[in-house]
C-alpha cells in the first residue's frame, strides 16, 4: 500500500501567506518561503502552493515567489493559480515546481489538461476542483456543484461528472476542496470524498476542514483520498508535522515517516 500524502497548503495573496473561512474573511499571516522551509524541514511530503487572487483578477502567477519557495525545498511542489495557458504550465515548471495546478482555467477550457499531460507527463498536471453542496437536480445529479474564481461563480457543472472527465483528459491527480468546510478545522467532506476517490483512479488530495489529526485518518480511510491537505492547524502551530504523522502512524496509516 503506498504511503499516504500530508501536504501543506500555502494560500498566498499579494506575495503574503494568507487564511480566511470558506474562501472568505482572509488574513495575512507570514512569509510563504520561510513557512514552506519550515515544513519541508518538519517532514512534509509535498507543498501546494496557490496564488489565491491571480485567476480572479486577470492576471499571472506570481512566479518571483514561485522560484523563492522552490529554491528553500526538496520536496515535490505543486503551484496553481492564474495557470490558463500552456506557457504559463512551462514557465511556473521552469521557475521550480514539479507539478502545475489549474482549477478555473481547466473549467473554462478543459483542453488545458491534455495539452498540458502531452506536453510534461500527466505526472506534472495536478486539477483543482472547488465544489459546494446544493441541492440535487437534472443537471447536479451528485448535490455537488462546481465553481471557479474562489468560489466566485457558480458553473452549474457536477462535480462527479468533472472528477471523470478532468481524468478522461490526461490529468494525474484531483485536489478536491469543499469549500463548504474549508477553514471550519470541522473535518473534511468525507461524502464527497469518498464518491470521488470511488469513481476515478487518478490519486485524489481531500482539501478543506481539517482540524486535528484524527480528521486527516479520517480523509484517508472514511474518504479514501490519497492524501490530505492541511493549513490552518500548522500554520496556527496546533499541531506539527511529526505530531500528525505520529497520529497517523499509531492509528494504522502508513505515512512516510522522517525520523
Amino acid at each position: 500500500m503506498l504511503s499516504k500524502r500530508i501536504i501543506p497548503c500555502l494560500d498566498v495573496r499579494d506575495g503574503h501567506l494568507t487564511k480566511g473561512v470558506k474562501f472568505r474573511g482572509n488574513v495575512d499571516i507570514g512569509d510563504p518561503v520561510e513557512t514552506a522551509r519550515k515544513y519541508y524541514e518538519q517532514g512534509a511530503d509535498e507543498i501546494v502552493f496557490y496564488d489565491i487572487t491571480a485567476s480572479a483578477e486577470g492576471r499571472g502567477i506570481m512566479l518571483k515567489v514561485v522560484e523563492k519557495v522552490a529554491a528553500t525545498i526538496f520536496i515535490p511542489f505543486s503551484v496553481g493559480g492564474g495557470i490558463s495557458s500552456l506557457e504559463d504550465m512551462r514557465a511556473t515548471l521552469l521557475a521550480g515546481a514539479e507539478k502545475v495546478s489549474v482549477n478555473s482555467a481547466a473549467v473554462i477550457n478543459p483542453g488545458i489538461i491534455s495539452q498540458g499531460a502531452e506536453a510534461f507527463g500527466s505526472q506534472c498536471v495536478v486539477v483543482g476542483m472547488d465544489v459546494l453542496k446544493v441541492k440535487k437536480s437534472r443537471t447536479i445529479p451528485s448535490g455537488y456543484e462546481i465553481v471557479i474564481h474562489g468560489g466566485r461563480k457558480h458553473m452549474g457543472i457536477d462535480a462527479l461528472w468533472w472528477a471523470m472527465e478532468v481524468e478522461r483528459l490526461g490529468a494525474g491527480e484531483i485536489c478536491l476542496n469543499s469549500i463548504d468546510a474549508d477553514g471550519t478545522r470541522n473535518g473534511y467532506e468525507l461524502e464527497l470524498t469518498r464518491l470521488i476517490a470511488d469513481n476515478i483512479r487518478i490519486p485524489v488530495i481531500a482539501s478543506g476542514g481539517s482540524g486535528n489529526p484524527g480528521h486527516m485518518v479520517d480523509a484517508v480511510t472514511l474518504g479514501r483520498a490519497s492524501a490530505a491537505l492541511i493549513a490552518s492547524i500548522v500554520h496556527y502551530g496546533e499541531y506539527t508535522i511529526p505530531e500528525i504523522k505520529k497520529y497517523m502512524n499509531d492509528a494504522g496509516v502508513k505515512v512516510r515517516m522522517n525520523w
